[in-house]
């Protein structure tokens, strides 16, 4: 269930890249992405804090995780 006005879409690639998982985790700066054993899972809790700062789009691979507005009917 996405958030009220955030949704993060995440390749299935990307989520099973531990590593990565762990770097995102990292680099949020509202906890939206979570490194677990198995790779990344997203704590859909936190998606509307997400401040729209791109860190996470920077980190990954161009088109590897998708920020939705929910506001803006994207």
């Amino acid at each position: 269930m996405p958030g009220e006005f955030i949704d993060v879409r995440v390749d299935d690639e990307i989520a099973k890249d531990k590593a990565l998982a762990k770097k995102l985790e990292e680099i949020c700066p509202v906890s939206i992405f979570v490194a677990e054993t198995q790779g990344l899972r997203i704590d859909e809790s936190n998606l509307d804090e997400c401040v729209l700062c791109d860190l996470c789009l920077e980190a990954t691979p161009g088109g590897k995780i998708e920020i939705i507005r929910l506001y803006d009917n994207q």
